[in-house]
């Protein structure tokens, strides 16, 4: 079993990075780019206060946080990056001298369930293992380590500042100017970027997709949360931290503080046995976006990173 106080550390390294802007980080052997916003670290209230609308009790009670520097991409994750990593040839992968990369298995059906794919569309239906097995991929094939972003630093991130409901705002009449959800969406995913950004420059933070985090989901996280770069790692199938609500959501759901459970619902349609690493067959919803620390964690610590076992989930 890969240790937990170790895995924290990776969250927590000392050595620093020189420079600290936004940058493009482009994939070698491809056209394709992702473009990485940087966040200045600083210290914000995790959670919600009792008197907001449709809060949850799992939202509280509210903690200060402190968070370190990092970048965060500025887009969801799109099929043409996660197609790169999903089908790249070996032969591709040994001219940058990598290692064997594990890849996704072949899908059961068609994975975007005809909301699009080509052309900056977000990933869905891929478990949290498979997004961090992307992660691994960009780390062996730029030199760069890219992970998914704790809880904290999400919300971090997509509040901007904020202490309101919304990043814009508490006016949910302005939602649909910022995200994609139930009343707006017709049903599917859109490509990314065609709403407002926050404040910091990222968009769809709130709908399209939700979006994996680093963290096991505990109802009761914020009464025992750390005060500096908490991260929250179990090595247990279920429950892990959901974050920004999507296209199918209410707008309680979209809210910065909102948080979900991930479920084994979301392989009921899963024909293997056991059912895949994989692929999620009922999430057509869920994707992810990376972020990369300042703080430079050791080549053990990253391999720590990437040993956690799939079912992990």
């Amino acid at each position: 079993m890969w240790k937990i106080s170790a895995l924290c550390l990776l969250f927590a390294s000392v050595f620093v990075q020189d420079e600290f802007k936004t940058y493009t980080q482009k994939i070698p052997n491809s056209n394709e780019a992702i473009e990485m916003i940087a966040i200045e670290g600083g210290k914000f209230k995790i959670g919600s206060p009792e008197t907001e609308a449709l809060r949850k009790n799992d939202e509280g009670p509210q903690k200060e946080i402190n968070i370190s520097p990092f970048w965060m991409s500025k887009f969801e994750t799109t099929w043409d990056t996660y197609l790169l990593f999903q089908n790249k040839e070996l032969e591709l992968e040994k001219s940058l001298n990598v290692d064997a990369i594990a890849r996704p298995t072949k899908p059961y059906v068609e994975m975007s369930f005809g909301q699009g794919k080509n052309g900056g569309f977000p990933v869905c239906n891929v478990t949290q293992y498979a997004a961090r097995a992307y992660c691994k991929w960009l780390y062996q094939t730029t030199g760069i380590f890219y992970r998914l972003p704790t809880e904290a630093e999400w919300e971090y991130a997509a509040r901007a500042g904020t202490q309101s409901a919304f990043y814009f705002g508490d006016n949910v009449d302005a939602l649909g100017d910022f995200a994609w959800y139930y009343e707006n969406s017709d049903g599917a995913y859109k490509k990314v970027g065609l709403k407002k950004p926050n404040a910091w420059g990222l968009y769809d933070m709130l709908g399209n997709v939700s979006e994996w985090t680093s963290d096991y989901y505990d109802e009761n996280y914020y009464q025992k949360i750390q005060e500096s770069d908490p991260i929250n790692i179990k090595n247990e199938l279920y429950p892990h931290t959901i974050k920004g609500g999507h296209w199918d959501d209410d707008p309680d759901m979209l809210r910065s503080a909102a948080r979900q459970p991930s479920t084994p619902r979301l392989k009921q349609r899963d024909p293997q046995i056991p059912r895949s690493k994989w692929w999620m067959t009922d999430a057509p919803f869920l994707g992810f976006r990376i972020v990369r620390p300042m703080k430079i964690p050791s080549k053990e610590q990253i391999d720590l990173y990437f040993s956690i076992p799939p079912s992990d989930n």
